[in-house]
């Protein structure tokens, strides 16, 4: 299945819309500022290449300096996987050739396949919240019903996928590391030819960074930033979904606004955050329309109240996401384990 969602906006609707002009709101600031992208990639990655030199500095002098170096600099990475998420919308810059190249520079030292991860990603805006449609650029969701039908071998399974040390520190470095190396069986020629090209890429940098640095020194700054910034990404992209009140319909019954609006978290984050994050807590307006650029959401939201009448989700209350195993159609909330004990 191959979904455009380059601009949601011109999806058909599959219901009246509240309000029915807010394709006209969100198109207000789908318009791309050089400027202001310019600033961003500017303010992000020259931080981050002074405090990647930085801690190179302080290997010798002080580890628990340079670790602590490495917990801001992961931030910044953060923050530059954010434009790079917006170059692979076409959102960033006007220019298709400018999200292209930053976006695929951006990919080396992330080690992401720009283009693969791209159409996989908009795959996930065309499907997220869809029961029938399942599978790919999501955390795997079972409902309770899937659930105790499964055999032991796959609630096994499941149960080691929800786990939050899997989840959050295991599994990213296998993501960015591993996982990333290889194509999607479903991905076509174009999509596979830009994982490898990204694999010689990536071996090109590691090599230029170790000639320069050192290989161990390389490898193990390189593994801190990794270490921090994955686990945070992972658990920013995790909660923007995985919530009590999220959504999640049959095909028939799925909507895309809906999806968009109670499917996607407005995650309510202190100042800092939301600047590190690219204001992706505002994923709510993100997945109303993909197409207006992270520096643009926030004015976005404010401007219609309507957009402001979904839930709020606290950086407190999101905790309590890392509870949530399962998906129950019946009460349509995400639930833990132990709502089993009550349908045996």
């Amino acid at each position: 299945m191959r979904i455009n969602t380059t601009d949601p906006t011109t999806l058909p609707e599959k219901k009246e819309a509240q309000p029915e002009n807010w394709r006209q709101i969100v198109r207000k600031y789908q318009k791309p500022s050089t400027a202001k992208a310019l600033w961003q990639v500017t303010n992000s990655a020259g931080p981050y290449v002074a405090l990647w030199v930085l801690m190179y500095y302080t290997r010798h002098v002080s580890w628990p300096l340079t670790i602590a170096l490495s917990s801001l600099a992961a931030m910044f990475l953060i923050r530059l996987f954010i434009i790079f998420h917006d170059c692979g919308h076409g959102s960033f810059f006007k220019s298709r050739k400018a999200n292209q190249v930053v976006g695929f520079l951006i990919g080396i030292i992330t080690f992401t396949p720009y283009r693969h991860w791209t159409w996989q990603h908009a795959v996930h805006h065309g499907t997220s919240g869809n029961l029938d449609d399942r599978g790919s650029g999501d955390v795997w969701v079972m409902t309770v019903k899937e659930y105790l039908a499964a055999p032991r071998k796959t609630r096994l399974l499941y149960k080691i996928s929800r786990n939050p040390i899997i989840l959050f520190i295991i599994a990213p470095v296998g993501l960015f590391s591993i996982y990333q190396r290889f194509p999607d069986s479903k991905a076509n020629k174009r999509e596979r030819i830009s994982v490898q090209l990204m694999n010689i890429a990536v071996v090109a940098y590691v090599v230029g960074m170790s000639l320069i640095f050192g290989f161990w020194s390389f490898f193990w700054i390189q593994l801190a930033i990794g270490f921090v910034a994955g686990g945070f990404g992972v658990w920013g992209f995790y909660v923007q979904h995985q919530f009590e009140d999220t959504y999640w319909r049959t095909e028939e019954e799925w909507n895309y606004e809906s999806a968009a609006l109670t499917g996607s978290s407005f995650y309510k984050l202190p100042a800092i955050l939301n600047w590190f994050s690219g204001n992706i807590g505002y994923h709510h307006i993100h997945h109303l329309s993909s197409r207006i650029p992270n520096y643009h959401l926030k004015a976005c939201h404010e401007a219609e109240p309507y957009f402001q009448t979904v839930p709020e989700l606290t950086l407190f209350k999101s905790f309590k996401s890392m509870g949530l195993r399962l998906w129950d159609e019946e009460s349509q909330k995400l639930v833990g384990f132990g709502f089993l004990r009550n349908q045996k």
